[in-house]
């Protein structure tokens, strides 16, 4: 393989893993501002605001640093073990990320901004993997960051999750 011949092979692989980060990002975008603007219509002016802002900002730390490295196979190398520099970029990632409950020290600690952008994240994902995010909230997402249904935090997560998406075919009623 030529040297022409691998940078375009690296471009290429980049190209696409940013393309996906971006894909990803425009998604949670459309989301914050949707929700952000029934939050404003609810009367809640503030937070409908500072959600639409943060969406704009959402993962901006995957273009950078160990994120970036990570994700391309650019980061130094600790005897090429991809799978270490996997963990302390998500690590980083979550800790830096204020839409992560890690940041927080636990998702009782979020405020609800942050709560909001999670529940915009949380459906982007949801909707890139297929899968349904009542049943994740429920099944994963409540053991994993230690709420229970009906406290507080499922209260506000789950408000979130109602402006957020439609309601399931079963639960109309004519």
């Amino acid at each position: 393989m030529t040297r022409n011949d691998r940078i375009k092979k690296q471009a290429d692989g980049i190209k696409l893993k940013i393309e996906a980060v971006v894909r990803h990002i425009e998604k949670v975008q459309s989301n914050c501002l949707m929700l952000g603007k029934k939050l404003i219509e609810g009367g809640e002016f503030e937070l409908g605001k500072q959600l639409i802002a943060s969406g704009y900002k959402h993962d901006n730390s995957k273009f950078h640093g160990i994120e970036f490295g990570a994700m391309t196979g650019e980061a130094p190398t600790i005897k090429d073990d991809k799978k270490i520099k996997l963990k302390f970029a998500v690590h980083h990632h979550n800790l830096t990320n204020l839409h992560h409950p890690e940041a927080w020290g636990g998702i009782e600690h979020m405020p609800r901004v942050a709560l909001a952008e999670m529940v915009s994240d949380w459906k982007a994902r949801s909707e890139e993997f297929g899968t349904n995010l009542r049943e994740w909230i429920s099944d994963t997402a409540m053991k994993r960051f230690g709420f229970k249904e009906n406290d507080e935090v499922d209260k506000q997560v789950m408000e979130f999750v109602n402006l957020l998406c439609e309601k399931p075919f079963s639960e109309i009623k004519s």
